[in-house]
């Protein structure tokens, strides 16, 4: 086992062997990964979450984050791995690596999870564009094998039928579970015959399949199949998630039951921010990162924490500045500060002081915080 300092985390890699190499598309393919038996409880991870590799590419070392396609019951690491470019990183982890092969894998991690509720009555929507669909898939097999009783409607889009990744595996669970799982691809750049999946999916495309998928409910005859959707599971690009969580939101689904993943860096809010704060000058802020203490002084409070921060020159861990990664949590030790948005933090976490940095103003002219939580 290797510990090591990934988007200012302590992180616990350990070397596994590749079981399984399979190309999907052109430009995205598949990894699967033995957990031997010594491991097998530093592995254990939700429906949702992701790994870190870390592989050297061209002389250099490289760490990214990959969200796994199995679920827990399958008891293996399964990974959807887009490639970039013909020369990026990933194209040579395809190329340079193979079945037999070693290669470091982080402990599972992501909180892009639901608690489970093998006995209720559950309704769950799912949105995935192109790679976006690999977590999605994971919490649709687990919630298929434990939740005998939720149905769900999964909504994938890519741009042409070539890029569709896992397409036999999902038709396979719609064949198998038919009367549990409904799925409707969409194509941006490739005609159909049907209106409603050409195009991308957005807000516009959410209101044509409220009213001509989710529309009549067979277990209701006063309501739509909409109005029963208890969770909404989207993936994929940043004006996407934006997009359709708004849209969700405003076709009336509570904040707490609309759940994304991010896979890219997004510097937008995913929700607009209506809060005004009074203008504060000159906060001083004092904190620690990586064993170091550090105290500037922000000119106002107008912009959030974080955002200042980089303005500054600090180099603290982010990724997505959008409060959905968790990569800028912290602990808030003194002072003051309005968290905007928080799609990370447990209510646990907020009543022991964790705050978001990228979605925190500062409330008074004083504030420390702890980035090393570990």
């Amino acid at each position: 086992m290797e510990q090591q300092i990934y988007k200012g985390k302590l992180t616990r890699f350990h070397w596994l062997k590749i079981t399984k190499k399979e190309e999907l598309t052109k430009n995205t393919f598949a990894l699967e990964f033995e957990i031997p038996e010594h491991l097998k409880e530093n592995f254990r991870f939700d429906a949702g979450q992701f790994v870190s590799i870390k592989f050297q590419s061209q002389g250099e070392e490289i760490i990214n984050d990959y969200s796994m396609t199995s679920a827990p019951y399958e008891e293996k690491i399964a990974l959807g791995i887009k490639m970039n470019s013909a020369g990026g990183a990933t194209s040579h982890l395809f190329r340079n690596y193979h079945v037999g092969d070693e290669i470091e894998v982080s402990e599972p991690a992501g909180r892009f999870t639901l608690v489970s509720k093998p006995s209720e009555f559950r309704t769950i929507v799912g949105f995935a564009a192109g790679i976006g669909i690999t977590p999605i898939l994971s919490h649709f097999k687990n919630i298929l094998h434990n939740e005998p009783r939720t149905r769900m409607f999964l909504f994938y889009g890519n741009k042409t039928s070539e890029d569709l990744m896992y397409r036999e595996q999902l038709d396979n669970l719609a064949r198998t579970c038919g009367d549990r799982l409904q799925i409707f691809y969409f194509y941006s750049q490739e005609k159909q015959p049907n209106g409603l999946f050409y195009g991308r999916l957005d807000a516009k495309r959410l209101s044509l399949i409220i009213n001509q998928i989710l529309h009549l409910d067979d277990t209701d005859e006063e309501s739509t199949i909409w109005d029963a959707v208890d969770e909404v599971l989207i993936c994929g690009k940043g004006e996407m998630i934006k997009t359709l969580a708004n849209a969700c939101y405003h076709h009336g689904i509570p904040k707490k039951n609309i759940h994304f993943e991010l896979f890219e860096e997004y510097n937008d809010d995913i929700y607009p921010v209506e809060k005004e704060f009074p203008l504060i000058e000159n906060v001083e802020v004092e904190f620690t990162m990586l064993g170091k203490q550090y105290k500037t002084e922000l000119p106002t409070n107008k912009d959030r924490i974080l955002q200042q921060l980089l303005v500054q020159k600090f180099n603290v861990p982010y990724s997505c500045k959008s409060g959905i990664c968790g990569s800028c949590e912290c602990i808030l030790e003194e002072g003051e500060v309005e968290l905007l948005e928080n799609e990370y933090l447990t209510e646990k976490e907020e009543e022991k002081g964790h705050v978001l940095a990228c979605m925190s103003i500062a409330k008074s002219r004083k504030i420390k915080l702890n980035f090393d939580l570990s």
